[in-house]
């Protein structure tokens, strides 16, 4: 601010070409021309109520135009005929404007951190509950982008388009050729769910969300646009292991088996990104490709100078990822088998059921199940690898293990026969070449985690189909072991329509308290509900979804009201509340207000830093902006990639656009809202300029 204070006439005029182009002049061919940003400057004083505010000093300024006598009711005429030397100092300008920015920038952003640790608390707004305030909802939004949004949601709700919608794109691709046809996405469909075509471009987004109270969760979202066929062939081809499907042995479970039907996982899915396995290379790249999207976080996080007493938490990003992008398939669907056949294993010695962890047994129960063969050598190691402490057997194996690069899986996973104490193996035949790729499965991981901890960014684990979730886990608790000592880092996603998540989740959050390690989590509804109620039907065995969407709610929110419990009495304790952190990822303001009110009752603040909020960019602003601003922990979940690569991603966003508009009216209502106040107003040129800080 001081440096603005001191500005000439000359250094304003640089300011004041750098944000026409900005707001779309003429300068860089964009929609909204000079003339009308211009006039939002000139009139800022008139028009700063739509901000629930004054605009900062800052942007006032800016009203004042090399050297020219205006005041802040300047006239149309005024800024008429300022126009044409403004346009034809633009160019020269150009390069100056950018470096000048960026330094008031830098001190801006220095200032909010100053008054922070100064004690003089950042800009927060009250939080409408109701979340229908649609200017709280999209004063981060330029009049074009409401209007833009507003387009994408009516197409997308138009049944022949969007059940043909991918056909209808490559003939539009074929008719208008690739530029022409790279331009009418960015302004459409792309333009609205897509931040950029890679790190670099997505900055501006990135920095907008973050000026306004909104952290980002990178995903690169690039597809392969691969048929049915091929996606079926990569998928039985990567999920058989090299000895053979054991799939009629004794013990077998046919649900952690490939199935040819069910065998192309976009199968009736929504949203969620799917990769296929085409060879070791190929993860390599997916492990880069991923190391770059924390790098981008990193970098984003970097511009916001962070105070020491703020913690590590202050402005952190996300980046999610999936394991199947790391590793051949059939890894993780013998591995799901191995887990699922030794709680079959535990319910057979000690009756009931559930997971080990549930039985509180001790090692001296599981010596007397050995009883008659507790001489036999190899009874006698196995019982030594079991992990327990004072309340009981953690696990049956030395799961650490599966996290060290040096790991052989078909070593691991034996267990002894309480007749004969003849070892019996729980994976099927894997062979030393599968081995080795495990092992690089796992190397891929631990490189991503350890690159995120060092550049303080999170990981979000992505859940995926139930015949690989065990598996995903599994893998993820354990990296949580191992990198979440001081702070969470890693995070595991829970897909609440799923009959067994609450007692998945209890049982996780048990592990990290009797082994001390931070609990990262991420509570979705899910996205691969009719294939799995498919896929279950058509293998025989149980379906593992709720009956109805209300059973799921009431899952979500039973599972979130634990967590939270749990939070609370780490709190009452005297311990670190941030030893369990919740993303509560979810578009249904219901289980928003759900987990606010709940937050309220039981004393969690949103400085506790322990519960957070996700959406996805261009879905349901009016619920994620109003919790930035009111001083929550918000997120969007942020797609990037080129456009024609993006493609597959945005033909499957449209399909969930279509089923959540067919229910949901509500934002198409408050754009409407607030479109016509802008135009009723005069702000058809309106500017957004955030001066939040995330929490």
């Amino acid at each position: 601010m001081a440096q603005l204070r001191s500005l000439n006439p000359s250094r304003t005029t640089i300011q004041l070409a750098y944000y026409c182009r900005n707001v779309g002049s003429v300068c860089s061919g964009s929609r909204n021309g000079l003339l009308g940003s211009v006039t939002e400057f000139y009139s800022s004083n008139n028009t700063n109520k739509n901000n629930h505010g004054k605009f900062s000093q800052k942007r006032s300024l800016h009203t004042i135009c090399a050297g020219a006598n205006v005041n802040s009711n300047g006239s149309k005429n005024a800024v008429q005929r300022w126009q044409n030397p403004i346009l034809s100092d633009v160019r020269c300008l150009h390069s100056a404007a950018q470096d000048k920015q960026a330094q008031v920038s830098v001190a801006d952003r220095t200032q909010h951190v100053q008054s922070k640790e100064e004690g003089v608390k950042p800009q927060r707004d009250p939080l409408d509950v109701s979340f229908n305030d649609p200017i709280a909802a999209f004063k981060s939004k330029t009049t074009w982008e409401l209007a833009r949004a507003y387009l994408v949601y009516m197409i997308c709700s138009s049944e022949k388009i969007v059940e043909h919608n991918m056909t209808l794109l490559k003939i539009a691709r074929n008719v208008l050729g690739s530029k022409l046809f790279v331009m009418l996405m960015k302004s459409t469909f792309y333009g609205h769910f897509v931040a950029g075509e890679n790190r670099h471009t997505i900055v501006p987004t990135l920095e907008r969300l973050r000026s306004f109270g909104v952290k980002p969760i990178l995903d690169y979202s690039v597809e392969e646009d691969i048929s049915q066929e091929e996606a079926e062939k990569r998928e039985v081809e990567s999920s058989v292991s090299s000895a053979g499907d054991n799939e009629k042995d004794a013990g077998a479970l046919p649900q952690y088996h490939v199935d040819k039907s069910f065998a192309d996982r976009r199968y009736k899915v929504s949203s969620a990104r799917t990769y296929f396995y085409l060879n070791e290379a190929t993860c390599e790249r997916n492990m880069e490709i991923f190391i770059k999207c924390l790098e981008a976080v990193s970098d984003d996080d970097a511009k916001e100078p962070r105070p020491a007493s703020d913690g590590a938490t202050f402005g952190t990003g996300i980046t999610a990822i999936k394991l199947t992008a790391l590793g051949r398939p059939q890894l993780l669907l013998q591995l799901s088998e191995v887990i699922m056949r030794t709680r079959k294993y535990m319910e057979a010695l000690v009756g009931g059921q559930g997971n080990v962890l549930t039985h509180h047994k001790t090692i001296k129960d599981l010596e007397k199940y050995y009883a008659s063969v507790g001489d036999n050598k190899d009874v006698q190691q196995f019982l030594k690898n079991v992990t327990s402490d004072k309340e009981g057997i953690l696990h049956l194996f030395p799961w650490s293990g599966i996290v060290d690069e040096d790991s052989q899986l078909s070593d691991t996973f034996r267990v002894p026969d309480p007749l004969t104490g003849q070892m019996r193996r729980l994976i099927s035949q894997i062979s030393p070449k599968e081995e080795e790729m495990f092992r690089n499965m796992i190397r891929r991981l631990n490189t991503i985690v350890k690159t995120a901890a060092e550049l303080d960014v999170r990981i979000m684990v992505d859940a995926e189909q139930t015949y690989f979730q065990p598996a995903i886990t599994r893998i993820t608790l354990e990296m949580m072991r191992k990198y979440n000592k001081d702070k969470a880092i890693v995070f595991n996603t829970y897909q609440c329509y799923l009959r067994e998540t609450f007692r998945e989740v209890v049982t996780d959050l048990e592990q990290a308290s009797r082994q001390n390690f931070y609990f990262g989590a991420k509570l979705v509804r899910g996205a691969y509900m009719e294939q799995e109620r498919a896929r279950a039907q058509a293998l025989g065995y149980a379906d593992p979804v709720n009956p109805s969407y209300e059973a799921t709610t009431e899952m979500y929110h039973k599972t979130l009201a634990e967590c939270l419990r749990r939070i609370k009495v780490l709190k009452d304790c005297g311990q670190d509340a941030r030893k369990i952190g919740i993303m509560v990822a979810s578009h249904n303001e219901d289980t928003v207000r759900f987990a606010i009110e709940n937050m309220k009752s039981i004393g969690i603040s949103p400085e506790d830093k322990v519960i957070c909020f996700g959406q996805l960019l261009g879905m349901c602003d009016y619920i994620t902006f109003p919790l930035g601003q009111a001083g929550y922990s918000a997120y969007k979940y942020i797609p990037y990639g080129p456009v024609e690569e993006v493609l597959p991603y945005l033909s499957r966003r449209a399909q969930e656009n279509k089923g959540v508009l067919k229910k949901i009216k509500k934002e198409k209502r408050l754009l409407l809202s607030e479109i016509r106040r802008r135009l009723f107003r005069g702000q058809l040129f309106y500017t957004p300029k955030g001066n939040y800080v995330p929490i």
